[in-house]
């Protein structure tokens, strides 16, 4: 006889925000040190590249939790998405698709940004063809990694 036991899993509420306070933004950056340098080897100096001050952060958080991040950055009517981490024990639960499509809410209302950039890692390619960005030009490597680049028009 199967002794079945049911789990209940309790989950905390998550929330997407833009990012506009030091110590979130820390939690951001810790993040993105974590995804970036620790589990990619991605060199320090190229993940903290001096353009933060310059961009609106997003994070979802489950809790006070930071568990994925992305930062946008203005270049004259195009917006670009970069830097989109999400913690390890939370990937392929939907919580990066959750927060890209929050960020993307923000950033196709009223306004002059007629076009969304990105750089995708060429293994989250469909991740983000999903979203309905496509690749433009050859595949490049970027800090040792294989990348595209991908717009989306609005």
């Amino acid at each position: 006889m199967i002794n079945a036991t049911a789990r209940v899993m309790e989950f905390m509420p998550t929330i997407c925000q833009e990012i506009t306070d030091p110590e979130g933004l820390q939690n951001c950056l810790a993040l993105r040190q974590e995804v970036f340098v620790a589990e990619q080897s991605i060199p320090l100096s190229l993940e903290m590249d001096g353009q933060d001050a310059d961009a609106r952060h997003f994070a979802l958080k489950e809790g006070d939790k930071v568990i994925a991040t992305c930062r946008v950055r203005r270049m004259g009517i195009a917006a670009k998405i970069e830097r989109m981490a999400v913690q390890k024990n939370y990937r392929r639960q939907g919580i990066g698709r959750e927060l890209m499509k929050y960020v993307l809410q923000q950033l196709t209302g009223p306004g002059d940004i007629k076009l969304l950039k990105l750089s995708s890692q060429a293994d989250a390619v469909p991740f983000y063809e999903q979203l309905n960005f496509k690749k433009r030009g050859p595949e490049y490597m970027d800090a040792g990694i294989p990348h595209y680049d991908m717009t989306r028009e609005l």
